[in-house]
């Protein structure tokens, strides 16, 4: 069993847990955290912008008032939306520094322009050039976490909590954005409104978060599963020792390494060479490889266009929308509205995505976003003038419906942490094999950014009212519906299980036809464990049967 598939198990047991206890030890955990800490950069950007962009001494530093509304409205989104930018060429560099010096010195190297970019933002001097290059170099390092961080985590976690290690990255994308809202409130509070520290302090949160970071990746050990792809056995044998506390001629040691050298020396051999074209060919030749392209590819362009990224971007702007009025109420009520998501996060990190399994988990996700956006939608269809007129007030006979929606927006934010959210990351980090890992991973996550980066652009100039080239705010929310739904149901028949399964032992879901894979690749997946089984056992006791065989000796 070894290299197949597990039943769901209780994490919170142990001794229920197929690998040896000794494996479930402080450098595991330790190594999790370090690297999950990268899901705040990611985070904090979020939740701070909208915040700090609003700011009314940040708008009279850029002279904000001396452009037109449409103008205004153009800024804002590119401000925004300027680190997605940056992340797009952050992940698709990070292919080439994560298999080129390793996923130890690429996190060192991803966390130095992350601070640089962020230095250049601060001391911006009122230049609006400034802002925009500030926040697209943050955006290369930004955009190079989403890679580094949950492959690094996939290789090095145990399979039967590969889920649960691999979602403390999105859990930290949201406390990344909880402690951003936070900032914002605290220091429009305790600071006002008419100092440069309202925006500086709560901007130091990415200054802090890769600083820790960079700090925390010397006290790390390299991947075994990248340095076995660069020929390193000793090395890789060594360090997977030390992660796991066992000895290196443990069974399970022994057992691991002789399955990552297997799978690595099959996946060499299917392709026939080695260097960027053996890589490629792989990637897009291989139909099993192929398919996950397309399932990891899709996961991003679905989940981006549900709209729950630019929600939290924007949700201080979606918030006064329906009604919440008061700087400091909306911000808190924004605060908020980052807490319920990181609950949602710990949730299905901690219960869902290894008990219940991924597409269970998402599929959930998926229908609470579905019904959130759809009451929104509908409630903003019956009030029409709800954010296209200027100075309208909701009615009295309106306002517990107006309030529903309100609360729809906590529950899409609870959606989105259950499903898309952890799964873009976990399930694009998990599909595929070792030497295509990083590279498929870098163009998932490239695509990934250049969609966020399209929403967030999008929404601003989407809420606008039509006579000004917008789809009105409810025409905003049925799109995201829309998408939602569709994308519930291309889940439902396209992307497999992959809950329990070793990394090395994926291939077995995408054995049959395609159309079949999402419906039956668990199913066949799992007969094909049975089969391999029965014949090891037959292969076993024909051995012990051979005369004069040690390993028939009692």
């Amino acid at each position: 069993m070894a290299g197949g598939v597990k039943k769901p198990v209780n994490v919170f047991r142990l001794k229920n847990l197929p690998e040896p206890k000794e494996v479930f030890n402080w450098r595991l955990w330790f190594a999790v955290l370090s690297f999950g800490l990268m899901g705040a950069a990611r985070g904090v950007d979020e939740g701070l912008v909208s915040g700090a962009f609003n700011s009314k001494d940040f708008q009279r530093y850029i002279k904000y008032e001396t452009y037109s509304e449409v103008e205004q409205t153009n800024i804002k989104a590119n401000v925004s939306a300027m680190v997605q930018i940056g992340s797009v060429g952050g992940a698709l560099f990070a292919f080439l520094i994560c298999d080129r010096i390793g996923r130890i010195w690429a996190t060192r190297q991803l966390c130095l322009v992350w601070i640089l970019g962020i230095a250049i933002f601060l001391g911006n001097g009122g230049n609006l050039g400034a802002v925009y290059a500030g926040r697209f170099v943050a955006g290369l390092g930004v955009g190079s976490t989403v890679v580094v961080g949950p492959v690094y985590l996939s290789e090095i976690a145990p399979a039967s909590i590969r889920g649960l290690c691999t979602c403390v990255f999105t859990g930290f994308v949201y406390l990344g954005i909880v402690l951003a809202y936070f900032a914002n409130y605290g220091c429009e509070v305790h600071l006002g409104d008419n100092t440069h520290d309202r925006w500086l302090v709560p901007t130091s949160l990415h200054i802090m978060f890769a600083g820790v970071i960079f700090l925390l990746s010397f006290l790390q050990y390299e991947s075994p599963r990248y340095l076995i792809k660069c020929g390193r056995l000793d090395k890789a044998i060594a360090n997977l020792s030390h992660l796991c506390r066992l000895p290196p001629d443990h069974d399970y040691i022994v057992s691991q390494i002789t399955s990552i050298q297997s799978a690595h020396e099959a996946e060499m051999e299917a392709t026939m060479g080695t260097g960027p074209l053996g890589v490629i060919k792989e990637t897009f030749l291989v139909p099993a490889n192929l398919y996950r392209i397309y399932l990891s590819f899709m996961c991003q362009v679905l989940s981006q266009w549900t709209g729950a990224g630019s929600i939290t971007v924007y949700a201080t702007d979606l918030f006064h929308l329906l009604g919440i009025t008061g700087s400091n109420t909306n911000l808190l009520v924004t605060a908020v509205f980052g807490i319920v998501k990181l609950i949602a996060a710990i949730i299905c990190a901690l219960f869902l995505v290894d008990f219940i399994g991924r597409k269970r988990s998402l599929l959930l996700g998926i229908t609470l976003q579905a019904i959130s956006m759809a009451y929104v939608a509908g409630f903003l269809t019956a009030v029409p003038e709800m954010g296209v007129v200027e100075g309208f007030e909701l009615p009295a006979s309106k306002k517990g419906a107006g309030e529903g929606a309100i609360a729809m927006i906590y529950l899409s934010g609870f959606g989105w942490a259950l499903g898309w959210n952890s799964m873009q990351y976990l399930l694009t980090a998990e599909l595929f094999p070792l030497r295509i890992r990083a590279l498929a991973t870098s163009m998932a996550m490239t695509l990934h950014f250049a969609n966020q980066y399209g929403n967030s652009r999008a929404v601003p100039n989407m809420l606008l009212p039509v006579a000004t080239g917008g789809i009105n705010p409810n025409g905003t929310f049925w799109c995201f519906a829309i998408v939602t739904i569709v994308g519930g149901l291309w889940v439902w028949v396209s992307v497999p299980e992959t809950a329990g399964r070793s990394l090395e032992s994926m291939d077995r879901l995408f054995s049959l036809p395609w159309y079949k894979i999402g419906l039956y690749g668990s199913r066949d997946a799992e007969e094909q464990d049975s089969a391999e089984e029965e014949k090891s056992e037959v292969q076993h006791l024909e051995r012990a049967e051979k005369p004069g065989d040690p390993s028939g000796r009692v």
